[in-house]
Parts: structure tokens; sequence; C-alpha cells
């Protein structure tokens, strides 16, 4: 998958230099389906002479598009950003980062992700909790409720409880559940790998559900309440020193 002649061209045509770009959404969370476009996600290189103005432009670059049949979304972001991002409470990027579906990597990717361990803190819940309370927004008002939002709620409650009790960025749903045992969860699973991108549930089910959403959700408030993970981190001067020899050589 990850090299995919039309995800290599997609990279390849990006108009900057790029530090790494992977393979985010639902194939990273493990339960994409057959109609599922394909999230890149990644970090690019700003020139010089781009950031010395007062205005700094192209700091996100975004480009979607299908090519040869495969629907994708390109989303990257100049590495003064998305290291910025790296030291606030935002999973999201980390899980970018340490997807382990590679298009494009380099020395420093590799670098990066040594550092991600040192960005890591017990805040990290409010963003898994935010994000979960969100989806469940969206699974609850649609009519008639759809697989898809509500696997996200799981996966994003799931990721964060993992990550207050052992400090490790696990995205994908089926690994994740080797931990969790929720047994309906390979079920679901399995009507969204087999069916469309906008498979629906039974209403009756709106109910299990809910409780179980109520469950994990208090589950992870008090693996927030409990977690060893420090309260800032810890890798500043390390993120700062990568991104001036990035720099240098640009």
């Amino acid at each position: 998958m990850t090299n995919d002649p039309r995800l290599l061209r997609q990279v390849a045509e990006h108009p900057y230099s790029l530090l790494f770009a992977t393979i985010s959404g639902a194939h990273l969370y493990g339960f994409p389906s057959p109609d599922s476009d394909f999230d890149l996600r990644g970090v690019h290189l700003l020139p010089l002479k781009e950031l010395l103005g007062l205005t700094v432009q192209h700091e996100t670059v975004e480009k979607s598009g299908v090519r040869d049949g495969m629907e994708m979304d390109l989303v990257t972001h100049d590495a003064h950003k998305f290291f910025s991002m790296m030291l606030k409470k935002n999973g999201y990027v980390l899980e970018q980062l340490l997807s382990p579906l590679i298009v494009h990597t380099t020395p420093e990717h590799e670098e990066l992700k040594s550092l991600a361990p040192g960005c890591i803190t017990k805040h990290h819940a409010h963003h898994y909790l935010g994000f979960a309370e969100s989806q469940w927004k969206l699974f609850h008002k649609a009519d008639p409720p759809r697989v898809k939002p509500l696997l996200y709620v799981y996966r994003v409650l799931l990721t964060g409880i993992h990550l207050m009790k052992t400090g490790e960025v696990e995205a994908n749903l089926v690994n994740l559940n080797q931990t969790a045992k929720l047994k309906f969860l390979p079920e679901l699973i399995a009507r969204k790998l087999e069916g469309p991108e906008k498979g629906t549930l039974n209403a009756a089910d709106m109910e299990f559900h809910r409780t179980e959403y109520e469950w994990l959700h208090e589950e992870l408030e008090e693996s927030y309440r409990s977690s060893s993970l420090p309260e800032v981190p810890s890798n500043e001067k390390a993120l700062n020193d990568l991104l001036v020899r990035i720099r240098l050589r640009c």
C-alpha cells in the first residue's frame, strides 16, 4: 500500500521538500472501507527566502483529488508549525509522525520520531476526550446511525486510555482491542472493512453503544487522573536544535 505508484507520485509532486509523508485516517486506524480515500499527512520544509518576510505563507499545504481511481487527500505543515504542534497536547500530529504506514521518509524523520516520547504528557487525554465527544455527537445526530463515526469514537477513546497507561501512541483499533477486549468490536470493524464508507447501523443498538461510550469516557478520565505521565514536554530544546539544523541545510 505505501509503495503504490499513485501515492508516490502525489508525494513527489509536492511543491516543497518533505521531511516525511505517512498515511493516516481509516487505513492507519485499521478499518478502511473498500471505498475509503487515502489520507496522506506530513511535514514540508519552506525555503529560507519564504521565511524572512513579515508574512509567512504556505505553512500548510493541502491538495486533494482522484488519481487513477484512487481518492487521496494530502495535508502537510511546515516544520516550524508541526514541531510547535508536537509541544502541545495534540495527539493527532504524534499519530501522523509515528504512523507505520510510511510513503516518504528521511533521516530527520527518524530523529523526529525519537523525540516524540518527550512530547507526551498526561494532558494529551484532553485531546482524546474532546475528539471522542465531537465524534459521538456526529454519530448520535446521524439518521440512520453510521458505522464510521462510531468506530472513530472507540478508536479515540482506546488510543487515549492506552496512551495514559503506557505512554505509547497506538492508533490502530485492532491492536488496541487486543488489550481492551471489547467483544463487539471485531464484528463492527468487519462491517466497515467489507461495506461502503457510509455503512449504517440499526437504531436499536444506540442505547448499547451509549453505555459503552459513557463507560470508556469515564475510563479515560480516570486514566488521566492516575497517569504517571509528565505535566509538560521535556524536549523543546531538542526540537529547536533539530529545526535549526534542518533550516541551515535548506
